[in-house]
């Protein structure tokens, strides 16, 4: 790894660099126990709760390994919530139940995002944000997401929201990482060019590769879990590795040092 060149802009990853997530395995139960008695309440009566549940597994499996899939093509898109719901979950339900998904598929996808995991801050992620306003180092957020406005909740709930300047999601601009227009979309925002930004991810099929195909000034991986768990060969590799924010801020320091 050479020497890395203080940065104008600092793009971070939401899940596994701000914050640490816990998958709550219950989720599917609790969400297919609300779906049950929202659709009776409609007036839908054939599907039970264990179908409902069983349904929300089969499409989680089905989209993870489509995400798996969309980190192949150049600039893949995101899926959008109709499309989730509609094709993914409930494909085959009765006509009644699929056209109240298909009208509530965003807050559903949102409800997803709010029992599906736990969130924590990583520690170090308000010393590395002071570090940033010292140094004059904008700060943005570029993630996917299935609904960035569980992320966004989240940052206003810790007043994170305060301090960066743009919060870019997948599910709302579009497009997807790898897709390097979602970097390129917050260092337009942040009136940067992408070679004058770091780009910190957790991952290599999503975030390195993101990193490398928009040109970033260095890509960072920051260790979290599943960090190594590759679903194939990625061929892009970082220019540094960290195992938190607070390794993060010292590379940062470094690099401003110089």
């Amino acid at each position: 790894m050479g020497e890395l060149t203080r940065p104008t802009a600092l793009l971070l990853d939401f899940g596994g660099v701000v914050v640490a997530t816990t998958n709550r395995p219950s989720w599917a139960g609790e969400l297919a126990a609300e779906l049950y008695d929202a659709l009776t309440a409609a007036g839908c009566h054939e599907l039970s709760a264990e179908h409902i549940e069983a349904d929300l597994r089969a499409a989680s499996a089905a989209d993870a390994h489509w995400k798996n899939a969309m980190s192949r093509p150049a600039a893949p898109r995101e899926m959008t919530y109709h499309r989730f719901w509609t094709e993914f979950v409930a494909a085959d339900w009765p006509d009644a139940a699929l056209a109240w998904v298909t009208a509530h598929a965003q807050p559903l996808c949102h409800r997803i995002g709010q029992l599906k995991q736990d969130r924590a801050n990583r520690p170090g992620t308000g010393e590395l944000l002071d570090t940033c306003e010292e140094f004059g180092i904008r700060v943005g957020i570029v993630s996917n997401a299935l609904a960035g406005s569980v992320h966004r909740d989240h940052m206003a709930a810790c007043g994170l929201d305060k301090r960066v300047a743009v919060q870019v999601y997948s599910d709302e601009v579009g497009v997807r990482k790898p897709n390097p227009e979602l970097i390129r979309i917050a260092a337009r925002a942040l009136a940067a060019e992408p070679a004058d930004c770091w780009y910190v991810g957790d991952n290599y099929d999503r975030d390195v590769l993101c990193g490398r195909r928009a040109g970033v000034g260095a890509t960072v991986l920051m260790e979290a879990r599943g960090t190594y768990d590759r679903p194939y060969v990625v061929q892009a590799e970082p220019d540094a590795v960290v195992a938190d924010p607070h390794a993060l801020r010292a590379l940062l320091l470094g690099a401003a040092a110089r």
